[in-house]
């Protein structure tokens, strides 16, 4: 486990609780990693989501606000870097594809409701 990795924790908390109160979306914008800055620089924000039709509907609104995302993968092969040897689960998963490792770290959490994450770092 990382200490350093701490929003990640708190964000994970809030989208365990938002459950209770069954919403259509959850829709989470923070600044988790400086790893999305190095994917996109400071044009994009970084933006994962399960739901095709809640990811189109975030880059839509983006553009007409001029305030573009990209969306990135959140494929199983990256879920595979949060594996631990001492929890049941890592919170960060190293160097490598950092900020989809956050947002996959937070996708485990989002299981009961449509959720996209904004990494807007940059």
């Amino acid at each position: 486990l990382n200490t350093d990795a701490e929003g990640r924790l708190i964000l994970c908390d809030a989208l365990t609780y938002v459950e209770r109160f069954k919403p259509a979306a959850v829709i989470d914008v923070a600044t988790l990693t400086g790893a999305c800055i190095i994917a996109l620089g400071h044009v994009n924000s970084g933006l994962y989501a399960r739901s095709d039709a809640l990811a189109d509907q975030l880059l839509g609104a983006g553009r007409k606000a001029m305030d573009t995302a990209w969306r990135l993968p959140l494929d199983d092969d990256y879920q595979d870097q949060l594996k631990s040897n001492f929890a049941d689960m890592a919170n960060i998963g190293g160097r490598p594809a950092g900020s989809v490792t956050a947002a996959c770290f937070l996708a485990r959490y989002t299981e009961k409701y449509d959720w996209a994450h904004l990494d807007i770092a940059g």
